[in-house]
């Protein structure tokens, strides 16, 4: 880092995508000695996790932009008004050197009071697709960290770096150790979950909630998983009962409704099958563990796109959500059993890992705090 920070506003919330990179820096922040506030919404899942986390949040009323005519449209002009007066006085009390926005709908007015008090903003994306807060203060913002290098968003008056994604800590600790220690920290996740380290294991996985397609599908092509591979299937809370009665009595096939310790599965896995969210194909590169990513087929798009890169190295497969089947799965288990195959995808993420991204963006706001050349 480029001088002492004293004092950080941090602002994002809505999902976990925008909260834990938030916390990842908050977290380095604050062991470095700056004072770090964070404002989010009274409603968002920020409103559990930052207070879990032992920071104080302070809350923005929550202003989506209305994307049609109708009531929210005629109300918001007073409601983006008293968010605007809101994120000023926040500023003002908290009186940081320079403000990190994560994206989601509290950034915006956030941006825009930081704009007209003076106060350097650095924003990080998370999507290769940006959202719209961000793309709204990119317009002035003295900073952009990308996590995805063909990202179309820059800093029009700024730098714009690539940075990558802010880890949790223990995934972040555990890419580190893999680049000495990758079997060593595999074989202790084995022992951990009760399999047989000597067998591949594929990690199935829809995310936090799960999900019930992917669930559904690997259920079917069953009969294509032999017992000389090893799976951990994260099903989802509430979907795990199909999935245990299709492979019930296989003790090599672990069902788990959903797991804390995610870090020790990632270190079990020798490939996954899983969405792209912008956190998995993070995490995913920085372990150089390659994947069969479903993109999720809601929202903007932005989930193909995080992956692309790594399909374009050839460390991944990608197929849509509406064509994945039964033998996508009896493709990922050839993949795995073909021990060189698996090898060579790994060594093509090589290239994309990144675990330091905190510190990426720590030392940039650093730099720019205080006058540094960042480029």
């Amino acid at each position: 880092m480029s001088g002492q920070l004293n004092r950080v506003l941090l602002a994002g919330g809505g999902t976990a995508g925008h909260v834990m990179p938030l916390l990842s820096v908050a977290h380095l922040l604050r062991d470095s000695g700056a004072g770090v506030s964070i404002v989010g919404t009274a409603e968002g899942l920020e409103s559990d996790l930052i207070p879990r986390y032992g920071f104080e949040l302070l809350t923005l009323p929550r202003v989506p932009f209305p994307r049609r005519p109708g009531m929210a449209a005629l109300r918001f002009p007073a409601r983006i008004t008293a968010a605007l007066r809101r994120a000023k006085e926040l500023i003002e009390q908290t009186r940081p050197e320079a403000i990190i926005g994560f994206g989601g709908y509290v950034s915006a007015p956030v941006y825009i009071a930081a704009r007209r008090l003076g106060v350097p903003v650095l924003i990080h994306e998370q999507n290769a697709k940006p959202g719209m807060a961000n793309r709204l203060g990119a317009r002035s913002a003295a900073a952009v960290a990308l996590t995805f290098p063909g990202t179309k968003l820059s800093a029009r008056h700024g730098i714009t770096e690539v940075t990558g994604l802010p880890l949790k800590p223990e995934i972040k600790a555990l890419a580190e150790a893999c680049v000495q220690q990758r079997q060593q920290a595999r074989t202790a996740a084995c022992r951990h979950f009760g399999l047989d380290d000597q067998l591949p294991v594929l990690l199935i996985t829809g995310g936090s909630l799960g999900a019930a397609h992917l669930n559904e599908v690997v259920c079917a092509a069953a009969g294509a998983i032999p017992q000389t591979l090893n799976v951990i299937h994260i099903c989802g809370r509430g979907k795990a009962a199909d999935v245990q009665q299709v492979f019930a009595g296989r003790d090599n096939y672990l069902v788990l409704e959903y797991l804390n310790e995610m870090e020790l599965a990632l270190a079990a896995a020798d490939t996954m099958v899983c969405r792209a969210g912008a956190a998995t194909v993070s995490e995913n590169c920085a372990l150089a563990l390659p994947a069969l990513y479903v993109p999720l087929a809601i929202g903007n798009g932005e989930q193909a796109l995080n992956a692309a890169a790594a399909v374009s190295a050839g460390g991944a497969l990608l197929v849509s959500n509406a064509d994945f089947g039964p033998e996508n799965v009896r493709d990922v288990v050839e993949m795995l059993l073909d021990g060189e195959r698996i090898a060579n995808m790994s060594r093509a993420l090589e290239p994309l890992r990144r675990a330091d991204a905190d510190e990426q963006i720590v030392s940039l706001l650093g730099r720019l705090v205080n006058g540094a050349d960042a480029k």
